[in-house]
């Protein structure tokens, strides 16, 4: 029996937040009820890896029946792991698994050990796939030599180690025969860690440098210094990891594998093979892993695999076509079978289990391509998604073209929305005109996303390698009919008609969120982050003034002050001049928003304060409470009757907002200096509070007030506000800008789009410029 040959035994498992590692942990101690594990999780910044653990593995669903076991039993369940599991902090892509002596210590007293961790994406970069699929299980059995250990070692590998084969693809090592190629492990090692030092020094070029801060730019506008220098170096981690990623996968086709996944998987066997020394393993090779049939429960599934993806693509009208032979197999196989079987390859030993074991599906219950789409098809046709309209999505007749063609569509598509997002971003949009660009980007990213499926997923869907499994199905004969039931894991089990159609999809489509029921959405997100922001629990509630509680700007208020007392002829020169130099203004803007600041405020030098106190009253009055948004007043009133502190932070002079203060615990504005002849001289006082300002002034008022960030709200309009916005926990874009409507969408901050009341009176003012000496002498005494 395989329960009481595993009983007493303890199991080291690597890879156990993954999808195959949660159900194998579940399944051993939901059925061995006598083995003790120990879990090795590489411990992350925040979090050990007795936390990782807890968080990462036992709050998920696949326990619910474990914890009802114990309950039964009269043990809680966090009784029961502290009986039964240890976790250790180890890293299979650290020399010695990064192991501390105790954990080394406890690593050591293992009888058995599943290496289940992998990098599994199909793009994972060439190097992160080199030291973990690959080096990985080496320094699993470096580690086991170092310790004098020889425990029964179960690796983790995969079918598609056979790489681009046609035919039958049996049980046996890649080296062995005509699969062998000559490639040298330990060369292909140290290739990718060379290449890994030659693409980081080729990213931090001059040349590569200049395009990265170009790039920032583009996306973030006058964002600030420390904003674009953060996304300056993602840019740069993205290139490097794009570079590596399209380096594995033009090795990995070089060599005759379809990714790099499945090239380092095979070397990864090779180099077990010849370093394991006296240490007895075993390989167990899945082919592609999907939901679970039975255990813990039927449609069981931990992130996305392969498939759900495609699937949901093709569901929500994104993909009309994908490659892929009609009548070739898709040769997919559900968790928990894979569970079974490498847990009957453990409990069986080395002796009994063969060397190699593959757990698929093709070779004794085809699934064929053209099946499974149609399928899927008639599914999603009686249970259609729904877009954000409220309106059923037709799944289209599935064509099987071939790649290249599938390839140049979403080509031409991509083109298009990108040479359409260039025009948009040029415009002036805002609000919810803005939010063409948003939309438009996102569409953008849909058919980035297509394109990346039929590149990663399209080799896998045109494969016609027949994995053999008659090792597997010896080991499943051998066993009684007690463990049969208890660890099924025959592929001729699985009825997959019943699995697609009862099981997978409704349970992907449960996970992903998707829209399944008519009528429009939108709402109701947006009313739950407006109850978020506006929760009594929250504790700042800072604005930002233009564009955001008003429709006006610091050039507005300017011309309203200079224009005041000139004479038709005057207006018209001003008029004249203005149109001029507002693409410079614009430029500027653009580019820094306190340089510009600094280089428009120069204009009221030589301006008499007392004039201007005289006059701001009416500034206040009859243009900006004229061009107020009333909901975002109504807004700041409703933070203050919540309890909030609220502050108003502006890049607007202060005697402009100075008759706002009864709304704001705190008003932040620009300053200019003051002669001793009572006049302005046109210089700032102190740092103009944009950009990363903001989010320093906000931070250290919190400090002071004994106010928390993280429960802050902050309102704003502009990509120039993003160090404000992204320094609180609950980020508002009000109006926002093209570049911000999308960064808005894509991080799922709420989006308030606030009007001037209907009847407020137009005036016609000019949009600002620079008077001649003369001109601002006489306007402004």
């Amino acid at each position: 029996m395989i329960a009481e040959q595993l009983a007493t035994k303890r199991i080291a498992i690597t890879g156990s937040t993954g999808f195959v590692g949660t159900a194998l942990v579940e399944r051993l101690l939901h059925s061995v009820p006598d083995c003790t594990l120990v879990l090795l999780v590489r411990p992350s910044k925040r979090h050990d890896a007795p936390e990782r653990v807890r968080r990462e593995i036992f709050k998920n669903n696949a326990f619910d029946r474990l914890k009802a076991q114990c309950q039964a039993g009269g043990e809680t369940f966090d009784e029961m792991l502290a009986r039964r599991v240890v976790a250790i902090g180890g890293d299979v892509s650290a020399d010695g698994l990064g192991l501390n002596d105790a954990d080394r210590a406890i690593f050591a007293s293992c009888d058995i050990v599943i290496h289940s961790a992998a990098a599994v994406s199909f793009d994972s970069p060439l190097d992160s796939a080199v030291e973990i699929n690959l080096m990985g299980p080496v320094r699993v059995v470096e580690t086991l030599h170092a310790l004098d250990i020889s425990p029964h070692m179960v690796a983790v590998s995969t079918c598609y180690v056979a790489g681009n084969r046609r035919g039958n693809a049996p049980e046996a090592l890649v080296s062995d025969g005509h699969w062998d190629i000559g490639l040298n492990w330990r060369k292909e090692v140290s290739a990718s860690r060379r290449l890994r030092d030659d693409v980081e020094a080729k990213s931090r070029s001059a040349t590569q440098l200049v395009h990265f801060r170009s790039e920032a730019r583009k996306e973030l506008g006058a964002a600030g210094g420390p904003a674009l220098a953060s996304k300056t170096e993602s840019l740069r981690e993205a290139w490097v990891k794009s570079q590596l990623i399209e380096a594995g996968r033009a090795r990995a086709a070089s060599v005759g594998w379809p990714d790099a996944y499945a090239y380092t998987k095979a070397l990864g066997e090779q180099a077990l093979t010849e370093m394991k020394g006296n240490v007895p393993v075993n390989i167990v090779r899945p082919s592609i892993i999907e939901s679970a049939l039975a255990e813990p429960f039927p449609g069981w599934i931990r992130g996305f695999r392969m498939a759900e993806p495609v699937i949901l693509s093709y569901a929500r009208g994104l993909l009309k076509e994908f490659p892929g032979v009609p009548e070739g197999t898709v040769d997919v196989i559900p968790v928990d079978i894979v569970v079974a079987a490498i847990i009957t390859v453990a409990a069986i030993g080395p002796e009994r289990a063969a060397p190699i074991t593959q757990v698929a599906s093709g070779g004794i219950n085809p699934l064929k391509y053209k099946t499974l789409v149609d399928n899927v098809r008639a599914w999603f046709t009686e249970h259609p998604l729904y877009d954000a309209e409220g309106q059923p999505i037709e799944v289209p007749e599935w064509q099987f073209p071939a790649r290249g063609r599938v390839k140049q569509q979403l080509q031409r598509a991509k083109s298009i929305a990108e040479k359409s997002e260039r025009i948009l971003r040029a415009l002036p949009l805002r609000g919810k005109q803005a939010t063409w660009a948003a939309n438009l980007e996102e569409k953008k990213t849909e058919i980035d996303r297509a394109f990346e499926y039929v590149q990663l997923y399209g080799l896998y869907t045109e494969c016609e390698a027949i994995y053999q499994v008659d090792r597997l199905m010896a080991m499943w004969h051998s066993l009684d009919a007690a463990d049969q039931r208890a660890f099924n894991f025959d592929p001729t089990s699985v009825d997959w008609a019943r699995y697609i159609s009862t099981i997978h999809l409704p349970s992907i489509v449960h996970h992903s969120r998707a829209k399944t029921a008519p009528g429009k959405n939108r709402s109701d997100r947006t009313a739950r982050l407006r109850r978020a922001v506006m929760s009594p629990d929250r504790h700042l509630a800072a604005f930002d003034l233009e564009n955001t509680l008003i429709a006006s700007n610091v050039v507005e208020s300017y011309s309203w002050l200079a224009t005041r007392r000139l004479n038709t002829p005057e207006r018209i020169r001003y008029v004249l001049r203005t149109l001029a130099e507002a693409p410079r203004l614009q430029a500027i803007d653009r580019k820094d928003r306190s340089d510009f600041l600094r280089f428009f405020y120069r204009r009221y030098e030589d301006a008499a304060v007392s004039q201007i106190e005289e006059d701001s009253p009416e500034l206040l009055s009859q243009l900006i409470l004229a061009k107020s948004f009333p909901a975002g007043l109504r807004r700041v009133r409703e933070h203050r009757a919540l309890g909030h502190r609220t502050m108003l932070i502006t890049g607007a002079l202060d005697f402009a907002v100075e008759g706002l203060r009864p709304l704001f615990d705190e008003i932040i504005a620009a300053k200019m200096t003051v002669r001793a002849d009572g006049t302005y001289s046109g210089n700032m006082a102190v740092v103009p509070p944009t950009g990363e300002t903001r989010a320093e002034i906000l931070a250290d008022y919190c400090d002071s007030e004994g106010l928390r960030l993280e429960d802050s709200v902050a309102y704003a309009d502009s990509t120039s506000d993003l160090p404000m916005l992204e320094a609180v926990g609950f980020p508002v874009a009000v109006n926002p800008e093209t570049r911000l409507a999308a960064i808005a969408r894509k991080r799922g901050w709420l989006v308030e789009n606030w009007e001037k009341a209907s009847g407020a009176p137009k005036m016609l003012l000019p949009l600002g410029s620079m008077l001649s000496e003369r001109e601002r002498r006489r306007v402004f005494q």
